[in-house]
């Protein structure tokens, strides 16, 4: 896989200019709960390798250090990597693979997103990839990789025909994995 430094970043702020899918309020949510996940082991900005079809890059990036307002109102660590890592897994889809949110996806589809590429007009959900996200607080690669294998096989139970990919943000390790999933083994 090449690696490559990418110039822009992952861009954590104002996810709803660029993402159609959500709005100002939800965007705010993901960008402050990733500054929280982020802050716990580091100190912006900072460097993620990014692991993804369109080969490996470290992406930059810069996140607000959250106060202690912030930090106590995402005291719930399980809710806190839940939201911060669809802003993370989000900015990374649309920065390496050109993709945006475009709706929450239904339950039982085995995402929590459509993406699809950007200025992509919608009439249906037939361009679209679901997108399943999850993050892990701490934990090395191997942790990383285990729960990308079990996203993996979420989104193949969904009750859903689209293609799909999973992603999984490491906050302690600093990685982001996405694959996009096969219909086989």
């Amino acid at each position: 896989m090449a690696s490559e430094i990418s110039k822009n970043g992952l861009r954590l702020e104002k996810l709803h200019e660029r993402h159609p899918g959500l709005t100002a309020s939800l965007a705010g949510t993901f960008s402050e709960a990733a500054s929280v996940c982020l802050d716990r082991h580091h100190s912006s900005p900072i460097e993620m390798s990014v692991a993804c079809s369109t080969g490996l890059a470290n992406c930059n990036v810069e996140f607000t250090k959250p106060d202690e307002r912030t930090r106590n109102a995402w005291a719930n660590e399980i809710d806190t990597t839940e939201a911060g890592a669809y802003g993370v897994c989000l900015a990374a889809v649309e920065v390496r693979e050109g993709l945006v949110a475009v709706r929450r996806a239904e339950t039982l589809t085995g995402a929590d997103w459509y993406v699809a590429p950007a200025n992509t007009e919608l009439e249906d959900l037939e361009t679209c990839f679901r997108l399943e996200v999850s993050g892990v607080d701490s934990g090395g690669r191997t942790v990383v990789d285990a729960r990308l294998k079990q996203k993996i096989e979420q989104t193949r139970r969904g009750a859903s025909n689209l293609p799909a990919i999973a992603s999984v943000v490491g906050f302690k390790e600093l990685v982001i994995a996405i694959q996009k999933v096969s219909e086989g083994k």
